[in-house]
C-alpha cells in the first residue's frame, strides 16, 4: 500500500482532474514508482476533504490517461512492469525457445498445420509471374488492389456467406490495425465507447493507445444486454459499440437474431456505430445473419484471414459504409500508407487455388474434434463453447479461484488465462478461465492437458480461500 497524499492546491479546475494530474507528475518525478498501489478510495478522499466519487472519478482519469489499472477487490495501481494490468502485455507470443514440453491453452492461434508447403508452392507460382510481382513491389491505393480486394469478398460471400461489396473494403495488416483504424475514424481522445464487460484485450488497448473511456456493458449467455446499452447511452455520449457477436470472446457466447436485432435497434436510436469484429469466421449454418447484413448503414465489420489461413500473413479487411470510407482511406495511409501487397496476394492464391478452402474446411473437423474431447473430459464441469470453436470458457467450482488455476497449472506445464486480461476498467473478473483449445500440436497434447486441468480441480487449492 502506497501512504501518498497529493497536494492539489496547484492544480487548477476541478478536484477530480487534479487528482489525475497528481498522479501523472508523482509517477514521473518517481513518487509513484511502477506497481505502487494508491491509496484505497475512501482514504484518500478522507485525507484530501473530497467525496469518495471525486477519487473515483480522478482514478479513472489517471486511467484513461494510462497512468494506473484498476480492478474490483485489488486496487488501483500505477503502471509498469510488477503492476498487474491488462490488455496484449498478457498476450506476447513465447520465444522461439520456450519450453516445449508446456502444453499452452492461453493463445487463440490457428490448429497447427504444414502451411509451409503451401506458401512454398504459392511463392513459386508467384516467381512465374512478372505481373503479379510488379504489384506486390509497387505502390498501392490505400484500400488495397481492387483484384485482391474482389478475391477476398467473393471468398467472403460463397464460403461464408458474408456478402461485402468491393468498393467498401480495405486492406489492413491484420484484424486488430482494422480496429484501430475504425476508432481512428469513429472517435476522438476522450470519448466513449462500450464493450462487453470483458473482451477482446485488443480492443483494451487499443481504446488505452487512442485515450479513449471504454466503459462495460452487461452480457448473459448471448452476450451484451440491449438494455445495458440503452441504459448507458441515457447517462453518457457513446461513439461506438464494439462486439463479437458471432463467437465471443472470451466467453464464447453466439448472439441470437431477436438479440442482434435489439442491439441495432438501441444502437440506431443514439446514433451509435457498431464495431462488429468477426475474426473468428462462423459458418452460416451455425450463426444468425451478421449484423453488417441486417443494417449495413450502422456497422462497421473487421475479419482477417489469421484464424483461418495464417496468422503471419497479417491480411485483414475493414468493410464501412461508404460514407466513412474516404476518412478510413485516410487514416491507414497515415499508418502505412498501405496493406503490403505480398501478403494479399499470397493469402488470394490460397484463396483462388482452392487450398483456403481445404485449409478451412481441415481446420473445422479438428476444432469440432477437440470441442468433442472437451467436453468429453469436462463431463462434469460447466463451462461454455461453440461447437467448432477456438476456445472454452469454464467456469470454476468453488473453492477455486481463478488465478489459484493457472498458477497450479503453470505448475504441471499447463497454460490458462484467467478472465482479468479481458476485464473492461473495473468490471469484476468471474472465477473462470479462458482454454484456447486450437493452440496445441495435437490432440493427444489437448487430452492431456484437458485431464490436468480437470484433475487439478478434483483437488483443494494450495492455499485456504478467504471468503
Amino acid at each position: 500500500m502506497t501512504f501518498w497524499t497529493p497536494e492539489l492546491d496547484g492544480y487548477p479546475g476541478p478536484r477530480y482532474r487534479a487528482i489525475a494530474a497528481a498522479i501523472a507528475d508523482a509517477v514521473t518525478d518517481g513518487t509513484l514508482p511502477p506497481g505502487a498501489k494508491l491509496p484505497p478510495h475512501r482514504h484518500l478522499a478522507d485525507a484530501l476533504g473530497v467525496t469518495v466519487g471525486t477519487v473515483t472519478r480522478g482514478y479513472g482519469e489517471a486511467e484513461r490517461r494510462g497512468l494506473v489499472t484498476g480492478r474490483v477487490g485489488s486496487g488501483t495501481y500505477v503502471l509498469g512492469e510488477s503492476a498487474p494490468r491488462s490488455g496484449l502485455t498478457d498476450f506476447s507470443i513465447p520465444a522461439a525457445d520456450a519450453d516445449a514440453g508446456t502444453i499452452d491453452f492461453g493463445l487463440a492461434f490457428p490448429v497447427p498445420a504444414h502451411r509451409e508447403a503451401m506458401l512454398a508452392d504459392a511463392l513459386r507460382r508467384l516467381a512465374d509471374d512478372p505481373l503479379a510481382l510488379r504489384d506486390t513491389l509497387s505502390y498501392q491505393p490505400e484500400p488495397g488492389l481492387h483484384r485482391h480486394r474482389e478475391t477476398l469478398a467473393t471468398w467472403l460471400r460463397e464460403d461464408w456467406s458474408v456478402a461485402l461489396n468491393t468498393e467498401e473494403l480495405l486492406l489492413t495488416v491484420g484484424g486488430l490495425h482494422a480496429l484501430h483504424l475504425s476508432l481512428q475514424v469513429l472517435t476522438r481522445p476522450g470519448d466513449a465507447v462500450a464493450a462487453a464487460g470483458l473482451t477482446y484485450p485488443g480492443m483494451l488497448a487499443a481504446a488505452r493507445q487512442q485515450q479513449l473511456e471504454l466503459l462495460p456493458l452487461a452480457t448473459d449467455d448471448q452476450g451484451i444486454v440491449p438494455a445495458s446499452l440503452a441504459e448507458l447511452c441515457r447517462q453518457r455520449s457513446v461513439r461506438a459499440v464494439y462486439c463479437m457477436p458471432n463467437q465471443d470472446n472470451p466467453t464464447t457466447a453466439c448472439m441470437g437474431e431477436a438479440r442482434r436485432q435489439d442491439l441495432l435497434g438501441v444502437a440506431m436510436h443514439h446514433g451509435v456505430t457498431i464495431i462488429e469484429d468477426d475474426v473468428h469466421l462462423v459458418a452460416a449454418g451455425e450463426r444468425p445473419p451478421n449484423l453488417v447484413d441486417m443494417a449495413p448503414d450502422h456497422v462497421v465489420y473487421i475479419t482477417s484471414c489469421s484464424k483461418i489461413l495464417a496468422g503471419g500473413l497479417r491480411v485483414g479487411l475493414l468493410r464501412a459504409p461508404r460514407r466513412l470510407c474516404p476518412a478510413l482511406a485516410d487514416a491507414l495511409r497515415g499508418h502505412c500508407w498501405m496493406a503490403p501487397p505480398l501478403n494479399a496476394e499470397l493469402a488470394c492464391r490460397w484463396i483462388e487455388s482452392g487450398l483456403a478452402g481445404e485449409l478451412a474446411s481441415w481446420q473445422r473437423q479438428e476444432l469440432g474434434a477437440r470441442q468433442a474431447l472437451a467436453a468429453e473430459v469436462f463431463a462434469d464441469l460447466q463451462f461454455r463453447a461453440r461447437p467448432y470453436g477456438f476456445n472454452l470458457w469454464l467456469e470454476l467450482p468453488e473453492p477455486w479461484r481463478a488465478q489459484e488455476l493457472t498458477e497450479a497449472c503453470a505448475s504441471r506445464g499447463v497454460q490458462v488465462k484467467t478472465g482479468e486480461p479481458f476485464a473492461v476498467g473495473r468490471h469484476p473478473a468471474p472465477e473462470a478461465v479462458r482454454l484456447a483449445l486450437s493452440a496445441p500440436v495435437s490432440r493427444d497434447a489437448v487430452r492431456q492437458g484437458l485431464e490436468i486441468v480437470r484433475d487439478t480441480l478434483a483437488g483443494q487449492p494450495a492455499t485456504p480461500v478467504t471468503l
